[in-house]
């Protein structure tokens, strides 16, 4: 339940215009909203980058206790003038027509080769919702990562992901130092810590 009252219903959307469309499709809405103490907002103009729903994939052993993380370069980091290559867990856009379990599998074939049967979910959030729509459904799956390790990726889409196993408890701690600063692999990460004890094998 909200805890305002407010919903969907409170916004009205008079003007939608498209002003770019590439690997990212940006459109600026003029909108007007109720407020919380009453009436409504003056028109607003508001841009957001509109995409389809995505996925992101914790890979983790819990025999031996261990995690999956892909490294690959993202633009974002590098215009902080910030490290572009970035510890991440597998993610990837659900293509038309396609369950976000489809999608999981999928990309955890193209970023590590594992085959993977299972998904436990673990949430759903918005990336940034101040800017888009897309909202990232997460998942853990358990492997055996005793072969994990190489490059890998779809050449045809520039992509260049080098898979690293990792013992839990650094990954964490890579976490807590700032190493791992993307939202994806913090949540999920965090989410093991929670569920850390019953998921590990004695």
């Amino acid at each position: 339940m909200k805890l305002s009252g407010l919903g969907i219903d409170d916004v009205q959307i008079s003007r939608k215009e498209g002003t770019y469309a590439g690997f990212l499709q940006l459109f600026k809405y003029t909108i007007t909203h109720r407020l919380f103490n009453g009436g409504h907002s003056k028109p607003l103009l508001r841009e957001a980058v509109v995409r389809p729903p995505s996925v992101g994939v914790l890979l983790f052993d819990p025999a031996k206790d261990t995690v999956v993380l892909v490294e690959q370069f993202r633009m974002g980091p590098l215009l902080s003038d910030e490290d572009p290559w970035l510890l991440e867990v597998v993610a990837g856009i659900s293509e038309p027509g396609e369950s976000l379990e489809e999608v999981a599998i999928r990309e955890v074939k193209e970023e590590t080769g594992y085959d993977i049967a299972s998904l436990t979910p673990v949430s759903d959030f918005y990336l940034s919702p101040g800017a888009s729509n897309e909202k990232l459904k997460l998942f853990c799956g358990f492997i055996d990562s005793s072969n994990a390790g190489g490059v890998f990726g779809v050449p045809e889409e520039g992509e260049d992901i080098k898979v690293h196993v990792l013992p839990f408890a650094k990954a964490y701690d890579m976490l807590e130092n700032g190493l791992i600063a993307n939202a994806p692999a913090m949540i999920a990460l965090q989410w093991l810590k929670i569920n850390h004890k019953q998921l590990v094998l004695p």
